[in-house]
């Protein structure tokens, strides 16, 4: 049983890139003791995202439906997909389970507007930001491709994602931010050099009072480290930023998986603000 909250909310199914059903996933948590379960699959809208050198492992792998070049495409996939976890709702009175989603968001007005028309029709309970992809010479580009270039190249990307992360803050749009260091899942960025770029996006996430989570999966890298690293947690505690815990679940057995221990290493860093539940619900739109 997990001790250190009562909910898990960065969760992913087989309709996207997971390995299990929502049922599956659902009686799992509640197998682990969790009260609420959130189902947040990734929403990841762009127009030429079928063109990346990722969307082709994506179909080989069988989860080319987190990806959409259009908002009635992502709106088709999600609509079913909340209609089925209202219907669980009411099959498992026991557990509570939200509809949320990951989101990559793109900072272009058409983006957003067309973002905002489909939260009116679908209504999630809760929004993750998230920054897999980067625009870089026209082209949409994730970590996997930084890894691939050269260094003044790579560098130039992970100002770009940096710089995305800020904006997924500034956006006012979501409840949290997700996995911030994500760029060294390929150990790009790490270096003392990007401290300060660090330093100021933790500043912005503070100033606009936008919580952030401590991710578990950072730990299958071997490093002993979560999403995000030691180093930038102990800056989360200086602002005082708001923080969950999250197992970023794909499968069944990873549900509530290592967030005690992420826990601890987060207080280990000094932090102390860990919102209830109802309160991370609350933060979207009334922050800015």
């Amino acid at each position: 049983m997990v001790l250190c909250q009562d909910f898990t909310l960065h969760t992913h199914t087989n309709e996207f890139d997971g390995k299990n059903t929502a049922a599956d996933m659902i009686a799992a948590a509640r197998d682990a003791g969790f009260k609420t379960i959130g189902i947040s699959n990734h929403f990841i809208v762009h127009p030429t995202i079928n063109r990346t050198k990722l969307y082709g492992a994506a179909v080989a792998g069988g989860y080319q439906s987190m990806y959409s070049t259009s908002f009635s495409e992502a709106l088709a996939k999600f609509q079913p997909h909340y209609e089925e976890l209202m219907k669980l709702q009411d099959k498992n009175p026991d557990i509570r389970i939200l509809r949320g989603m990951e989101v990559d968001f793109f900072p272009t007005s058409q983006w957003q507007d067309g973002f905002a028309h489909v939260c009116d029709v679908l209504r999630p309970d809760y929004l993750i930001g998230s920054a897999h992809f980067v625009e870089y010479g026209g082209t949409v580009c994730n970590v996997h491709d930084m890894a691939a270039v050269d260094a003044k190249t790579c560098d130039e990307m992970l100002k770009i994602y940096w710089q995305n992360i800020k904006n997924l803050a500034e956006s006012g749009l979501f409840n949290w931010l997700a996995h911030l260091d994500l760029p060294k899942k390929k150990k790009l960025g790490t270096g003392k050099q990007w401290d300060t770029t660090k330093a100021d996006v933790v500043a912005t996430i503070a100033r606009t009072k936008t919580p952030v989570e401590i991710n578990t999966s950072g730990y299958k890298l071997g490093t002993g480290q979560p999403y995000p690293d030691d180093k930038i947690m102990k800056m989360i505690a200086e602002h005082n930023v708001p923080v969950l815990i999250s197992d970023d679940a794909h499968h069944v057995n990873q549900i509530g998986m290592n967030m005690d221990w992420a826990y601890m290493q987060a207080q280990d860093c000094g932090i102390k603000n860990f919102p209830c539940l109802q309160k991370i619900l609350d933060f979207r739109g009334k922050r800015l």
